[in-house]
């Protein structure tokens, strides 16, 4: 009895490429053209018996007049990494973002959150963040926190507050470590050497955190009422849809405080005359 041999599935760069033809309305022989190629050549980068190197993709990218999110889903589907240009989150073209961003901060009062960069620079925080974290680390303090993974790894500031810290810590810096060496970004790499020698960290994190899955959140605990209340820290992705959403610019994330006990009240932390300098309503 003959067993029927499954056939390999079809390159996602070759699905991609084709694609990207039928909307162009382009032949094989015509994007071949344009690149100086074969149709031949063409013919076996979509049916996976070739594969493309970074600089074809980019040149195909260019014969197809792709914009950076199509590029970069390109680039992607070839195995490479995408090109981020860095925005300013502050620039006024980008005023319609912050107004959306302050509105998703107000409405998660009062429960704890803050907004931050690629490099976990804060650029917002809310009501809630402030009056729960003056709480437990006094306005002086507070005020000078202005990097949020700066802000867990030191036991001056939230570092005294994370549950499991050593765990918590290594799981960070090995999602850090490998967003690292796949960007071969500088920024990238520059924020995970300055934490890497951090006197919190333990010295075998990156075998703990081989033995560890992440996850989308991890524990705190804080005094709340003279009691010791624990709190799941959950982080959204804030971004553009599909393949490139990790790699949108500006990559924005928002990390917010949800309290383990359903019944545990935070709105007295909110008053009107908390401050900060990243507070903005």
């Amino acid at each position: 009895m003959q067993h029927e041999i499954e056939s390999e599935p079809e390159p996602a760069f070759g699905r991609f490429l084709r694609f990207w033809r039928s909307v162009h309305k382009l032949s094989q022989e015509a994007l071949a053209d344009r690149l100086d190629s074969s149709p031949r050549h063409i013919s076996r980068l979509e049916n996976g018996s070739s594969r493309p190197s970074e600089s074809m993709v980019l040149d195909i990218s260019r014969a197809l007049e792709l914009g950076m999110r199509d590029s970069n889903h390109l680039l992607i589907s070839a195995g490479f990494a995408s090109i981020e240009e860095e925005i300013d989150f502050h620039s006024p073209n980008l005023k319609w973002l912050r107004k959306s961003m302050t509105m998703t901060l107000k409405a998660l009062d009062p429960f704890p959150a803050a907004l931050l960069d690629r490099s976990a620079n804060i650029l917002m925080v809310n009501r809630g963040w402030v009056g729960v974290f003056r709480d437990n680390i006094g306005q002086s303090a507070l005020e000078k926190v202005t990097n949020h993974y700066d802000f867990l790894f030191n036991q001056e500031g939230a570092g005294s507050l994370v549950s499991n810290r050593e765990d918590t810590l290594s799981v960070i810096l090995m999602s850090l470590k490998q967003r690292a060496l796949f960007s071969d970004d500088k920024v990238d790499q520059d924020l995970l050497d300055r934490l890497e020698t951090h006197p919190s960290v333990p010295q075998d994190w990156q075998q703990r955190a081989a033995r560890l899955e992440p996850m989308a959140s991890f524990r705190v605990q804080m005094s709340i009422n003279g009691g010791l209340k624990r709190f799941f820290s959950v982080i959204t992705t804030v971004g553009a849809l599909g393949p490139t959403a990790y790699a949108s610019e500006p990559k924005l994330s928002m990390h917010t405080l949800y309290p383990e006990d359903d019944h545990l009240d935070l709105n007295p932390f909110i008053d009107e005359n908390l401050s900060h300098p990243l507070l903005f309503y």
